[in-house]
């Protein structure tokens, strides 16, 4: 029970960073048009920046046979995606060093990349249903850790990985970025591991190098699936509501399912995590051969973090910025919407409508500044958090749990 002199806000009226508001999702049909999906509360799925006005972001992963797709323009015009026709080179770049054939680099990574099937529970307000979703991944230790993207898992119930022997194995969401965008999944105790990827180094990529990206495309019966093409872009910057986030660009064709498996250089090593195209057809205009990749050492620095459980606060939020600080007669920070009942936000003190404003004697007006706090802590450790509340500043310590998967 929150005290009654306590001061409350309309939360919905509050705005909400453009990824943290809606998500556009399962509007790829089979018969390979693309429709105006319907509006759902977010699960995670991040909306890019304004990318060309008037192009179609499509994620590629999600429902089996379908894919993520952000609208960037209004539009009633059901918009057709050709099949992309890049240009394939005959053979792997002679000029780098230690370059492999295409085939040799796929036999290389191949047995490590899985296809990563997952099931949750969709509900319309009225009748409830099994979901099932379609992505790829890739194995990159001995222990069994996989890496894929955030939105291929998001709202999963049930994750299974199926090896590249077949063998269908449960998986466990050990840990995520949903900002980047990236996962990491687990397999079960006692797996085989059947190979592991080689990471390398996406720093040294450059347009015209020679890449192959492998993956599952629409369905398990194209499961290892290999496409051959060139970087296009090696540093391909995006504004996602005001974050920078970059990409390193590929006509190596990326379909439905490819989310999360690896594009590959011509040393067998992975430079990226497939994870988008552009697909449009807008008038006389169509764009074609535009894919794009988290580039691997975005993620290299992740890993650690990654591989560790999920850390409970047990809380939602939303930021208050400068210019609704000074409407609503409020100070900048993380303003709590939302304390879950037993979590260690409630038993630490938090309550909905305050304002966190610092973390361990550090600033955290925002939602990254607090994450890159957490995510130095382990279970057990301890959060000392600063709070604006009715006005007046409170300390709190709230100690973090593992969350439960």
């Amino acid at each position: 029970m929150n005290d009654n002199n306590e001061k409350y806000i309309d939360v919905d009226s509050l705005p909400v960073n453009e990824d943290q508001q809606v998500s556009w999702e399962n509007s790829f049909q089979n018969n390979n048009n693309y429709v105006e999906p319907k509006k759902r509360k977010r699960r995670g799925i991040r909306v890019l920046g304004k990318v060309a006005g008037i192009l179609l972001l499509t994620m590629i992963g999600g429902v089996v046979g379908s894919g993520i797709t952000y609208s960037l323009m209004k539009s009633n015009n059901v918009v057709v995606t050709k099949q992309i026709t890049s240009t394939i080179p005959q053979s792997f770049t002679s000029s780098t060093p230690d370059a492999m054939s295409a085939a040799d680099a796929f036999n290389k990574v191949a047995p490590a990349v899985v296809i990563v099937s997952t099931k949750s529970t969709t509900s319309n307000g009225f009748t409830s249903g099994e979901e099932e979703g379609m992505g790829s991944g890739f194995i990159i230790n001995e222990e069994g850790y996989i890496l894929t993207n955030y939105h291929v898992i998001a709202g999963a119930k049930e994750v299974t990985v199926t090896l590249s022997d077949k063998t269908e194995v449960s998986a466990t969401v050990v840990n995520y970025d949903q900002d980047r965008d990236v996962a990491m999944l687990k397999l079960k105790e006692g797996t085989k591991v059947p190979a592991v990827a080689e990471l390398g180094d996406s720093d040294e990529v450059y347009p015209g190098a020679e890449v192959i990206a492998i993956g599952t495309p629409l369905s398990k019966n194209f499961a290892q699936t290999l496409t051959k093409g060139v970087i296009s872009g090696s540093n391909r910057t995006m504004d996602d509501s005001g974050k920078s986030v970059d990409f390193i660009q590929t006509d190596a064709a990326i379909n439905p399912g490819n989310s999360g498996g690896p594009l590959v250089n011509a040393k067998g090593q992975v430079i990226g995590i497939n994870s988008m195209k552009i697909g449009s057809q807008i008038g006389e205009t169509s764009v074609e051969g535009i894919g794009f990749a988290i580039p691997i050492n975005e993620v290299k620095n992740k890993i650690d973090a990654l591989s560790k459980p999920i850390l409970n606060l047990g809380i939602q939020i939303r930021e208050i910025d400068s210019a609704t600080a000074k409407k609503y007669d409020l100070v900048e920070g993380i303003y709590v919407s939302s304390v879950d009942e037993y979590s260690p936000a409630e038993k630490g003190g938090l309550k909905i409508g305050d304002i966190i404003v610092k973390c361990d004697g550090k600033s955290a007006k925002t939602f990254s500044e607090l994450k890159a706090i957490k995510e130095g802590k382990k279970a057990g450790d301890s959060m000392n958090l600063e709070v604006v509340r009715n006005k007046k500043t409170v300390d709190l310590t709230v100690v973090l749990e593992e969350k439960a998967q």
